[in-house]
């Protein structure tokens, strides 16, 4: 038998979960196929076989959580697809098909005589006895190993084969992957209601996105300052422009192109809103990788538009719609989501007004866009006209960017905004 095992990852990343198998019990597989999907922190990955053969068992199910170097399945390399099962395959089948057939007379009585042959793990709860699976009992035996010595991982004391191997290697309870012993503190953690509530395990990349927005504001000092935008002059632009654009580029002129592109205008004249603190110093970035904030079905994720400032409106728009197709269908890859120097962020699409975006760490500064909304406005002459305005938000970090270089740089950004030719001639 050769195991499948959670290869590394990334620098980054040292666990995730299992979403979904690839593959059945049985199924042959080829060196290289992939047999699993991992979602981890930030981007799904696929494990693929190190082996040629036949998947004969699944040590983890769907859901659960496995860090790098877990065997997660075997594979019997002189197996056949949907052939007889080796002696080994049949046993622990004979185990699993016995305790099945058991467990139900749990609470029926019996003699004195049977409830001594009966399996231990239907003797639990109430006289203490040990809690384990039919293949753990048979592991067990085989390496000699007293089923009391051994502290399961589980948290409801289920003692399984990987945890008789882990102790046949000295290990201990204490050496359990951290996830699993949070499962156990969490566990008693949990408040109880008296009406009905379902509980919805949080996926992994929405725990992720709590953790990092909490840390940001712990770890920062985050202010947010407000500006608003007429936007009249890029709408009447975009209007002029819009299907010559689609002709000649086959991409919509976008809000998000101006914006990016007056957010690299702002950075060069303000440097410090594209920097990050690292230890005591300053990191002042010479490059303008833009981070764009994609929703979808499992979180906010922000691929990264790299070298924003060499690229034309039409590059910004076909790499931002490239990105946000590949993140609707989970395919960003780890080096598509790193690196970010500076991000913008739109609640404006889902009605938002005005909100206090956050850092996305360990950048020092995030630029929030909210809706159009038609308003009155008092022009230079003192005439009043119905405008479409915009608020937009600056959040950043206090620490190395004074409140005078944050209102600066959102009154840059107005400017550009509301006269974008600038924009377009240095595209």
């Amino acid at each position: 038998m050769k195991e499948i095992k959670v290869p590394e990852l990334a620098e980054s990343i040292t666990e995730g979960t299992i979403a979904q198998w690839l593959v059945k019990k049985g199924d042959q597989v080829q060196k290289g196929d992939a047999v699993v999907e991992l979602e981890t922190d930030k981007v799904n990955v696929e494990v693929n076989s190190d082996f040629t053969g036949v998947i004969s068992e699944f040590l983890k199910d769907e859901g659960d959580d496995v860090e790098v170097g877990d065997v997660i399945a075997k594979v019997d390399e002189s197996g056949e697809a949907g052939g007889a099962p080796t002696e080994e395959s049949s046993e622990a089948a004979a185990d699993t098909s016995s305790e099945a057939k058991e467990e139900p007379k749990e609470d029926k009585p019996k003699p004195a005589a049977s409830q001594q042959s009966k399996p231990q793990e239907e003797q639990k709860t109430k006289d203490g006895s040990i809690v384990a699976s039919p293949a753990a009992r048979k592991r067990a035996r085989e390496l000699g190993i007293d089923l009391s010595e051994i502290s399961p991982r589980d948290p409801l004391g289920r003692i399984r084969p990987e945890d008789v191997d882990a102790h046949a290697k000295g290990e201990t309870q204490s050496t359990a992957p951290k996830s699993e012993q949070k499962k156990e503190q969490k566990a008693s953690e949990k408040t109880e209601f008296d009406k009905p509530v379902e509980r919805i395990k949080m996926p992994r990349r929405r725990q992720t996105i709590a953790k990092r927005l909490v840390e940001a504001q712990h770890n920062a000092a985050m202010l947010t300052t407000f500006n608003e935008v007429d936007m009249t002059a890029v709408m009447k632009l975009r209007s002029q422009r819009k299907d010559k654009f689609v002709e000649k580029h086959g991409v919509k002129l976008g809000f998000m192109s101006f914006f990016t592109k007056a957010v690299v205008g702002a950075l060069k004249d303000f440097p410090y809103l594209n920097a990050e603190i690292q230890d005591n110093e300053i990191v002042l970035k010479k490059f303008y990788d833009v981070g764009i904030a994609v929703s979808t079905e499992d979180g906010l994720v922000v691929p990264v538009v790299r070298d924003a400032d060499r690229l034309d409106f039409a590059g910004i728009e076909e790499e931002i719609g490239r990105l946000g197709k590949k993140a609707q269908k989970k395919e960003l890859q780890l080096a598509e989501l790193q690196g970010g120097s500076f991000t913008i962020t739109n609640g404006g699409i889902f009605g938002s007004l005005l909100s206090t975006p956050i850092l996305n760490t360990p950048q020092v500064g995030i630029l929030g866009m909210h809706s159009i909304q038609k308003r009155p406005i008092v022009m230079p002459d003192d005439s009043i006209e119905v405008r479409p305005m915009m608020y937009i938000a600056l959040s950043y970090d206090h620490r190395i960017v004074d409140g005078k270089d944050a209102v600066q740089f959102l009154v840059r950004i107005k400017e550009l905004l509301e006269d974008p030719y600038d924009l377009l001639l240095e595209g």
